[in-house]
């Protein structure tokens, strides 16, 4: 088929261009471009999108220097260095002329998104003069390989394109590109291009993460921030550039079609603006209009995929909490060629997806083409509607802070049941013909305002302003939470003098963070609950999953202890400019002392435990409550023997962790674990495993010594010459043995050795019931301690512990089956667990915890197991859900969530909760750092030797 066709995906040119090969695959053979830039092909030998080629990051790294230096349309610059040490760049691309004011043009974009001390007319007059700020990125998830590759052809059509169309968008926008994860296209490009058979070139079989620690989960990470790539791009998305709109890039798209694009799926979160789902319905058509005009078919919608506006830390999703349109697709295609299938409920038109896509052969080139058509009808929107834009993120802010200055009240799913069940307690049940809005009566005209008004009880209003006093127990977390706060954009004050509010009493130091702000959703949903509504197929069908988590309070997993005010109030406060230093400790106590006792409730006296006890100094924990004079010191509190060099050493951990030591003239009691250095075996897999991968990340955060330990070790066996402790994070210990046939086993699949670097060969294998467990006897019985976490915790029915699973009903025979989801569905959500913090294992824990639940498994004690096993965290309750949403969680009331077991002269530790989840739960860490030294802790003469 030969055929001039305009405007088409691979540049939406309104130029003709002469297309060769079948509308699906055509390819153009002439593209008008200035005559100074480099083009794809010119200079990695191969159009972006040709079948069997990826660019590596050092490529696209010299190809985007070298046309920084031959456009005067783009500007290259670093926005920090990624977590193995690459630039990462972001190209801004704009008129010569903007970019020659972008300064001013970045400051009324800022100024518009904090709407702070603007009228409304000031605010429209930014706007009409402002450029439209439009964000998109490529590579986040480096096996999604369009990702970073339609982001260069992106950068190139837009610094060489010369028609009217992107003149005019130049000219209206300013566009962010950036590559999300610089280290994950390195590896993934490598790995395909490194077979000279170009049919067998796949990544679907990578060695290790993309991203060095999280992996895919790199996109979980953006409300916390803990990797570099993370911070870099919320520190130019939320205190920098605030983009109006922002486009994330993803693959792949829904069996059946070619891509899913906005608009999402219900339910969207209740804390935001308005304008925020309304925009993306606008954004959304647009996209999707533009592929019709194209003649681009496949395009799905809203219920075509389970992609919702609900989740809060995402690098797309946390936008929508920050006044920002947020932006996803999901599309397929490989540059091995591949097929879109035939799925026969996707051939027919409807309002998910108005234009079917006939199944066909898909290459590369087609993929990129759709990209360029969707980050085309973006742009041009952002364009045409530059000046609306501009003023929406202008009233979205404005409308925030007026909230936060007032009572203001947000609904929520059980706040409206609890209306309900009054309506269905005062008032007899309507007629049946009055269901159907049929009859006269206040049915069919609603219900008296009084049940109304009972959404807005004083009780329910939203706070106006959070405060986290100084004087709580673990305060260098609550800076850590804060400095979260601040990485993405939140304004944080902090008391320079004692002050109250109420009749409460705060110290100096105080942090105090106030919702009259722009970015006020975002605060509200790190400090409240999140109410998921209950979401099923069908009334008594099976739920449909959340897009990820359904409740991630960061309070709550932080374990921050902070007020919440209802009221109006103000202090002797002073704005945080930039991130906090943890608050300097300090060693106080006699010259001479003998030794110094520290808190077991920070955190952070681990980093001081690890550092000291690596220096050679003899480190202890006090098994019981120690009273010198009228100082009690709880059970749990660290000690550290007076040498030499000591007291130095604690000034420098002082000062630089923020940990205070409180020197004496007593020795402790013998009632004393002395600590030695660990040995720590964390267990990781061909291709990595991003639970491994988070803890790597809390081990090197803590200075915790570690190495990753495979299978092939694990089944040689003699670990106890090797290791103290063994940690085994969710997902590394499974069930039974599987068929190299079954799906985990497919998604896991792993080369023949021969075809794998000798690097990585020794990663190869997998941890089995058969091979592997018997080993983990033998080093819990020399004694070992294992750590397991989730679905890890099959550990404990291996070797035949005296428990059994809660989360059962009976079957006819009498026999268990698990609870199906009709009846007990609890998707990522916090809940409350009560913990016996007398044990060793839990000290320095409150009674209260929260903690992070994710279908995770949860025990009972069989008779006569009280005596060997320690239940350390049970649910009391039968509404133990904090935030998220637990269906059916009265099945857990009064099971056991933490449990301890002796195993021959060993330990075995079962945490069902995700108690390290993507590195966000730290007020859930010290039962990860209790554990890895209780079972190694012995009791010893103070000063006496340890041996290894």
């Amino acid at each position: 088929m030969v055929g001039w066709f305009k405007k088409i995906g691979a540049g939406g040119f309104t130029a003709s261009l002469l297309l060769i090969g079948s509308a699906a695959g055509a390819q153009p053979l002439a593209l008008a471009v200035g005559p100074k830039v480099t083009s794809p092909k010119a200079f990695f030998g191969h159009n972006i999108g040709d079948d069997y080629f990826l660019a590596n990051y050092t490529q696209a790294d010299a190809y985007w220097r070298k046309l920084d230096g031959e456009s005067d349309r783009m500007k290259l610059v670093s926005i920090g260095k990624s977590a193995e040490g690459r630039e990462q760049w972001m190209a801004i691309i704009t008129s010569p002329e903007n970019q020659r004011k972008l300064q001013k043009y970045k400051d009324i974009a800022r100024r518009l998104a904090l709407a702070e001390n603007l009228s409304d007319a000031q605010a429209k007059a930014l706007a009409a003069e402002g450029k439209a700020v439009v964000w998109i990125d490529g590579g986040l998830h480096a096996n999604e390989v369009s990702g970073s590759h339609q982001l260069i052809e992106l950068i190139y059509q837009m610094v060489s394109g010369e028609d009217p169309e992107t003149r005019r968008i130049l000219n209206d926008v300013i566009l962010l590109a950036v590559q999300a994860n610089p280290d994950g296209q390195e590896l993934v490009a490598d790995w395909y291009m490194r077979k000279s058979d170009e049919t067998r070139r796949a990544y679907n079989d990578l060695p290790r993460l993309y991203e060095k620690y999280a992996g895919h989960d790199n996109n979980r990470d953006s409300f916390m921030n803990n990797l570099p790539e993370t911070a870099n791009m919320s520190r130019v998305l939320f205190r920098e550039w605030y983009p109006q709109i922002m486009y994330n890039h993803h693959q792949t798209g829904p069996a059946g079609t070619v891509l899913f694009a906005p608009p999402f799926r219900d339910p969207f979160n209740y804390v935001y603006d308005p304008l925020i789902p309304l925009s993306l319905d606008l954004v959304g058509g647009a996209m999707h209009t533009r592929f019709a005009s194209e003649g681009k078919p496949g395009a799905t919608m809203t219920e075509g995929a389970g992609f919702s506006t609900w989740f809060n830390g995402g690098l797309r999703t946390t936008t929508y909490f920050h006044n920002m349109i947020g932006l996803l697709t999901e599309i397929g295609g490989s540059p091995t060629p591949g097929e879109i299938a035939f799925v026969p409920d996707r051939q027919l038109p409807n309002a998910t997806l108005p234009y079917p896509v006939p199944p066909q052969k898909w290459h590369f080139r087609q993929t990129i083409d759709y990209e360029m058509t969707a980050n085309r009808a973006v742009l041009d929107i952002a364009s045409r509607y530059r000046e609306m834009f501009l003023y929406n993120i202008y009233q979205m802010g404005r409308n925030a802070i007026a909230k936060g200055n007032t009572d203001s009240w947000t609904t929520y799913p059980g706040r409206l049941d609890q209306v309900k069940a009054a309506i269905a307690r005062d008032l007899p049940p309507p007629p049946s013909e009055e269901l159907s809005g049929v009859g006269a009566g206040y049915f069919s005209k609603g219900y008296p305002l009084k049940y109304y008004e009972m959404l807005h009880k004083p009780e329910w209003r939203d706070p106006r302003g959070y405060i986290l006093s100084a004087d709580q127990p673990d305060f260098l977390t609550a800076t850590k939470f804060v400095n979260a706060l601040i990485k993405t954009g939140i304004t944080v004050h902090q008391a320079t003098a004692p002050f109250s509010v109420g009749s409460r009493s705060y110290p100096a130091g105080s942090y105090v963070i106030k919702t009259a702000q722009a970015f006020r959703p975002h605060v509200l949903d790190m400090f409240e609950p999140q109410d998921h509504p209950n979401d099923f197929l069908y009334p008594g069908g099976p739920p449909k999953p959340p897009y990820d988590n359904a409740g991630w309070t960061l309070a709550y997993q932080m374990g921050i202890q902070y007020d919440r005010v209802l009221e109006g109030f103000d202090g002797p406060f002073v704005k945080v400019n930039d991130l906090l230093p943890p608050p300097a400790g300090k060693v106080s106590g006699p010259v001479e002392a003998t030794g110094f006792v520290f808190s077991h409730q920070l955190n952070d006296s681990f980093v001081a435990i690890n550092e000291l006890l690596a220096a050679g100094e003899a480190v202890y924990w006090l098994k019981g409550p120690w009273q010198i004079g009228e100082k009690l010191y709880p059970a749990g509190s660290f000690y550290v023997a007076g040498g030499i060099a000591t007291r130095a050493r604690l000034q420098d951990l002082a000062r630089r962790v923020g940990v205070s030591f409180e020197g004496i003239q007593v020795e402790p009691p013998p009632a004393t674990f002395r600590l030695k250095p660990l040995r720590i075996g964390l267990w990781d897999r061909y291709g990595g495993s991003m639970s491994s991968g988070w803890i790597r990340w809390i081990f090197e955060q803590y200075k915790f010594p570690y190495q990753r330990v495979y299978a092939q070790e694990l089944d040689a066996g003699n670990l106890r010459g090797k290791y103290d402790v063994l940690v085994f994070p969710d997902g590394a210990i499974p069930m039974a043995d599987k068929g190299e046939g079954d799906l985990e086993s497919r998604y896991l699949r792993q080369p023949p050795a021969e075809e794998v670097p000798e690097e990585y060969r020794p990663t190869l294998g997998r941890l089995t019931v058969a091979k592997t467990v018997p080993q983990l006897r033998d080093f819990l019985e020399k004694g070992g301690t294992i750590l397991t976490i989730g679905s890890s915790t099959n550990l404990g029915y291996h070797l035949g512990l005296p428990i059994e699973n809660a989360l059962v009903e009976q079957k006819g025979d009498g026999s268990p089956k698990p609870l199906p989801t009709s009846k007990f569905y609890l998707p990522g959500s916090i809940l409350q667990a009560t913990v016996d913090n007398s044990l060793p294992i839990a000290q320095g824990l409150p009674q209260q915890v929260d903690v992070f639940f994710n279908n995770s498994p949860a025990f009972r004690l069989k008779p006569g197991a009280s005596g060997s096993l320690l239940p350390v965290a049970r649910y009391t309750s039968a509404q133990p859900l904090r935030s998220g949403w637990a269906w059916g969680q009265q099945y857990l009331k009064d099971t056991v969530a933490i449990i301890e077991a002796p195993v021959g002269r060993g330990k075995l530790l079962l945490f069902g909760p995700e108690i390290v989840n993507r590195a966000q739960p730290h007020g859930t860490f010290k039962f990860l750092f209790n554990g890895l030294y209780s079972g190694t802790a012995g009791p010893a003469a103070l000063g006496a030797t340890i041996s290894p």
